[in-house]
């Protein structure tokens, strides 16, 4: 890449990092000044080149894709995990593995706004560059939506619901128990249903802020109900990668504990993320989402993309108990439940996640969670 200007050292590199992740990027100019944003040095853009046919390598094989010396890929790598554009730890046999991470998705947007933000220009002008990549994202999707369906329809989910297992006033919600044997593959491992489960099973806990709410609140948009942003938490590999890079701080379990508390308090829906989407490996993380602030939710909404998602639990509404109150309007993420002819709610299957906030604030308790492993799948609106 010697021969190539700045210029087309920075095209060719963002091109690199918009095909990395689940959902890749159109290359484009805002791509482009979002990538320019973060990368200080030449250096760096001829590394993330060598990543342009394999996404995760290890120190050999970065001397040979790059033709650095090991010194300097360290030095590179070391400084592009600093901006949350690398993934550097080592594999479960030891390995030091370098990972190049995408845009968006886990990757350099949250990493980006998951610190402390100070609310300064520079920040908020990435803010406003992530939001244009977003839409048009929107647009790329609406553009070829049909062409999509099919490809969206067979997508693995994106996160996993772990529900709420409280009412707003401290009581169990209510669990239908199905004595069947669940409709899952014979060798299917069922992961932890609560978050007390996960946080017990790993040593390293990491707990950042909120990269939604964070962006949001540059944007200008405050959180409709007003939710504590210090509660986005990794696990395990994931935690010590964010804690060394500075995106979050180490947690005792029982300070993660009490942080998801205060985030069931808030009414925010626990998410949890596996590597690659195998539910069957340990978490990397969750979030704790609320219904107006969430990317997730919000992208959905927007028309960009579909919301798949998986979930071991099904919202139950005993309509003899029901009042009518909206209250589980009001609070569904997804817009799953409605008040019917005769006021009462009613909730669609099909787009119920089964996080249990219904449940948490429902005053009548006239909601319950049934078990059964489902995943949801939802197209985003069709707007053209």
């Amino acid at each position: 890449m010697m021969d190539l200007s700045l210029d087309e050292k920075l095209k060719k590199a963002t091109g690199v990092v918009c095909k990395q992740g689940m959902f890749p990027f159109p290359l484009s100019e805002t791509a482009i000044s979002i990538v320019k944003h973060v990368v200080a040095e030449e250096a760096e853009l001829d590394l993330i080149c060598a990543f342009k046919d394999v996404s995760s390598q290890t120190m050999d094989q970065l001397k040979e894709s790059s033709g650095f010396s090991e010194e300097t890929i360290e030095k590179l790598t070391t400084s592009l995990a600093k901006t949350g554009l690398i993934f550097n730890q080592p594999s479960s046999s030891g390995m030091m593995i370098y990972r190049l991470l995408p845009l968006v998705m886990i990757g350099l947007m949250e990493y980006k706004f998951m610190t402390k933000l100070t609310g300064n220009d520079e920040e908020r002008e990435l803010a406003e560059l992530f939001e244009k990549l977003l839409m048009e994202l929107r647009d790329e999707i609406q553009s070829n939506y049909t062409a999509l369906e099919p490809l969206f329809a067979s997508a693995p989910p994106v996160d996993r619901t772990v529900p709420t297992r409280q009412t707003d006033d401290g009581k169990n919600i209510n669990i239908i128990k199905v004595d069947r044997t669940i409709d899952k593959p014979e060798d299917f491992v069922l992961p932890s249903q609560t978050v007390d489960d996960i946080i017990e099973k790993f040593d390293d806990i990491a707990v950042g802020y909120c990269f939604c709410r964070q962006r949001r609140s540059l944007l200008g948009g405050d959180c409709a109900t007003s939710a504590p942003t210090l509660n986005c938490f990794s696990f395990g590999k994931s935690a010590r990668h964010t804690s060394a890079q500075g995106f979050a701080k180490k947690i005792s379990k029982e300070e993660a504990r009490i942080i998801m508390k205060e985030a069931e308090a808030a009414g925010l829906i626990h998410k949890a993320f596996h590597p690659g989407s195998r539910e069957t490996s340990p978490e990397t993380s969750i979030c704790n989402c609320c219904k107006d602030c969430c990317d997730t939710f919000g992208l959905w909404r927007k028309g960009a993309l579909p919301l798949i998602n998986s979930t071991y639990y099904l919202s139950m509404i005993d309509k003899d108990t029901c009042t009518g109150c909206g209250t589980c309007v009001d609070w569904c993420p997804t817009d799953a439940i409605a008040l019917d002819d005769n006021g009462l709610a009613e909730r669609d299957e099909n787009a119920c996640i089964g996080c249990g906030v219904c449940a948490r604030f429902c005053t009548d308790e006239a909601i319950s969670l049934k078990e059964g492993l489902r995943r949801v799948f939802v197209l985003p609106p069709r707007l053209r």
